[in-house]
């Protein structure tokens, strides 16, 4: 059995302005993320490039702080904290508050996506 705190997974991506993604692969072709992302960060603008201007990866997780906006091509979408989400392919998250995720991504498509966003920030 794998198991893994947030500690424990390594820091993928962060910046000054204090977004940070810990990720690693768990098991069964999935990684686990803890993801922090300051009010005001609009994955929008990192994510653009992809197919759509979104990330294409799936996620499963649960939003253990803050509130977001899920921009979709069907519309926008609002999570709090305390709801688990699934977010299909073709969307960019921003974040409304300071808000705290832990998600499972298929880890190859998620790190296809995490080199995306690393090579837009720096």
């Amino acid at each position: 059995m794998t198991t893994m705190t947030r500690d424990e997974t390594p820091v993928v991506v962060s910046n000054e302005a204090g977004v940070e993604v810990r990720s690693k692969p768990i098991g069964g072709d999935l990684a686990v993320s803890y993801i922090r992302l300051p009010a005001g960060t609009d994955m929008s603008i990192p994510l653009k490039g992809l197919p759509d201007d979104q990330c294409q990866c799936p996620h499963w997780g649960f939003l253990t702080k803050g509130r977001m906006k899920l921009h979709t091509g069907h519309g926008d979408e609002i999570y709090e904290a305390g709801q688990a989400y699934y977010w299909a392919p073709g969307h960019a998250p921003e974040a409304l508050e300071d808000s705290e995720l832990m998600e499972f991504s298929p880890a190859d498509d998620f790190a296809e996506v995490l080199d995306h966003v690393k090579e837009q920030v720096g």
